[in-house]
């Protein structure tokens, strides 16, 4: 019984990641050609969420500051889930919802992008740092799920929605973590070209 159980998990997010794969393909693509126009700018990439999401968060900022599967440069990446002052003195002085939202303000710039990982897409303070985002002129990547929630509503044309086709947080997570590496591959392809094996 407990196998079954496992085997389960196992099937259930292969058969997500199958399904996804084509559904998501061009908006990730969308996102990595923005990054990567962003990062050849000068420009950096701020990256915020909750929970796994935040372990995500710092996950993509890692692989851009030190390296994915290739030696390269470190390209600037800034998890916004990290300063633990930073978080506390802001949800205690202000409120929770703006614990990023704040960061993006101080730190970010027109041309720079926001990675937002949300899996319910409804997240509050997830929305305000995208609200913070849109108006410093940065353009945002939303990673959700569940629909896309507000968060899918908020997004102008000009921004990428990766949005799971899923319920489940789990499979969500699951399926977003896969989507970064995607983007952090796409991103070395686009500054080396070929394969990190040739």
């Amino acid at each position: 019984m407990n196998n079954q159980r496992i085997l389960s998990h196992f099937h259930e997010s292969a058969e997500l990641k199958i399904q996804s794969a084509t559904v998501l393909a061009p908006h990730i693509a969308q996102a990595i050609e923005m990054m990567f126009l962003a990062l050849s700018n000068g420009n950096k990439i701020l990256v915020c969420g909750n929970g796994g999401s935040a372990a995500d968060a710092q996950h993509f900022a890692a692989e851009l500051v030190g390296r994915f599967e290739r030696e390269r440069f470190p390209l600037p990446a800034i998890a916004l889930t990290t300063d633990t002052s930073i978080l506390t003195a802001v949800a205690n002085d202000y409120s929770y919802r703006e614990i990023f939202s704040k960061q993006v303000q101080a730190f970010g710039q027109a041309g720079d992008i926001l990675l937002a990982f949300s899996t319910s897409g409804n997240s509050g303070n997830v929305m305000a740092a995208i609200e913070a985002a849109l108006e410093r002129e940065m353009r945002v990547v939303a990673l959700t799920g569940k629909g896309g929630g507000a968060i899918g509503k908020m997004l102008t044309d000009a921004d990428v929605h990766i949005c799971v086709p899923h319920d489940r947080t789990a499979r969500i997570q699951e399926v977003h973590l896969v989507t970064i590496h995607c983007i952090c591959d796409g991103i070395d392809v686009a500054l080396f070209g070929g394969d990190v094996n040739e």
